[in-house]
């Protein structure tokens, strides 16, 4: 049991200054295409960037990442495979920020409805030859590399 003393120096001591995170989530749909945004504020306004934002308090990242995807495109969605953790202290011009990314896989294509802070939503096909916000392009390769071999269903495919 801690002490009168004990407590009092625990409850004293703040929490260190650190990044913050966030969340960002790649959905490709069963043919191929990703979901992405046009950011409707700095940094990187008018960019395509994933669908993604920050971590509120009590709140997990997966739930931050199914939260952020329904205010920004409208879509809502269920199982999420880790990505990677983000953590360059440059990737957002704002300040260090972590992002934890996650990959969505729908096996239709719902229409996306752009809100939130994002001016526009829309499936790519074409993603590859785009400039992508932040640090986007890698996560979106990364996704592209774990997704490899499975089908929008989340189940890997065998060959017979």
């Amino acid at each position: 049991m801690l002490s009168f003393r004990s407590l009092l120096t625990f409850a004293a001591m703040a929490f260190p200054k650190t990044p913050a995170l966030s969340t960002d989530c790649v959905i490709f749909d069963g043919r191929g295409r990703v979901l992405l945004i046009r950011r409707g504020n700095p940094p990187f306004k008018g960019e395509h960037a994933l669908p993604g934002g920050f971590v509120e308090i009590g709140e997990t990242v997966e739930d931050a990442c199914r939260r952020e995807v329904l205010e920004e495109v409208g879509i809502k969605v269920g199982k999420l495979r880790l990505i990677g953790v983000y953590s360059d202290p440059v990737r957002d011009p704002r300040g260090h920020a972590v992002s934890v990314a996650f990959l969505a896989l729908l096996s239709r294509a719902s229409i996306p409805r752009a809100g939130s802070d994002a001016a526009g939503a829309e499936w790519v096909e074409d993603w590859r030859n785009l400039t992508l916000a932040f640090d986007h392009a890698q996560v979106l390769a990364d996704a592209e590399a774990l997704n490899a071999g499975a089908s929008p269903n989340g189940k890997v495919k065998t060959r017979r």
